[in-house]
């Protein structure tokens, strides 16, 4: 078994994926005609959106990212050479800063922002 994608549900498909090919770079793969579930093309994985009403559709119930609520528990990750570069870019995209770059212990920079639907998204060097 290998992991194929994270699929983050949220209210509007199609604005999500607008937000991450504009604040951090990744290209749409695919849109549904419906609007209720698109992908990104990340590199060896796959980031996925599904629409709220997709949860319903699959028969469960879940805690839906929104903006007007906290970040729900999940975590995304995007690795870069230039985190400095790349927190600018998403915050100047719409992204709410969390914590600026800052050097780990371990030697990595990492910084963190919320996405437009509160997700939180770290922003890091790789792992030296």
């Amino acid at each position: 078994m290998k992991f194929g994608y994270t699929i983050i549900y949220v209210p509007d498909v199609a604005a999500a994926l607008a937000f991450y090919e504009t604040a951090f770079g990744c290209t749409l793969r695919f849109l549904h005609d419906s609007g209720t579930y698109g992908e990104l093309d990340t590199g060896a994985t796959t980031l996925s959106f599904a629409s709220h009403d997709m949860a319903d559709f699959n028969g469960f119930k879940i805690n839906p990212a929104r903006a007007d609520q906290d970040a729900p528990g999940i975590e995304i990750a995007f690795v870069t050479d230039d985190v400095p570069a790349a927190f600018t870019r998403a915050v100047d995209a719409g992204a709410a800063p969390l914590s600026n770059p800052a050097q780990k212990p371990w030697g990595q920079t990492v910084s963190y922002v919320r996405d437009l639907n509160s997700v939180i998204v770290e922003i890091c060097s790789p792992i030296p």
